[in-house]
Order: structure tokens, then C-alpha cells, then sequence
């Protein structure tokens, strides 16, 4: 019994699966920050390329 707590204290697989885990959550934010961010100006300017496209073809 000592000897499977003994391996069980060593191992460090857990211990990376939570630095991924951690490190995942942490891109998946900034993505999302960064797309509230430029959401505005990109759907601004969607709105833009519209308007003036629709004024090419009238």
C-alpha cells in the first residue's frame, strides 16, 4: 500500500493535464476578448462594403 501511495505522489500526469487545461481556458478568453473587441469595427465595416456595394448595382 505504501509503495502504490508512494507512485501515486510522484506522478505527474495529473498535474500536466491541469497546466493544459488551464492553459486552454486562458486562449479560449483572449479569443473571445478579442472578438468583443473588433466585433464592432467588423460589423461596421460589413456594413460599409454593403452600402456601397448596393449603390454600385442601383
Amino acid at each position: 500500500m505504501k509503495k502504490i501511495i508512494a507512485n501515486f505522489r510522484k506522478d505527474e500526469d495529473g498535474a500536466v493535464t491541469v497546466d493544459w487545461v488551464v492553459l486552454t481556458a486562458a486562449m479560449v478568453l483572449l479569443g473571445l476578448l478579442i472578438m468583443i473587441a473588433i466585433g464592432g469595427g467588423a460589423e461596421n465595416a460589413a456594413n460599409w462594403l454593403k452600402s456601397t456595394m448596393e449603390g454600385l448595382v442601383t
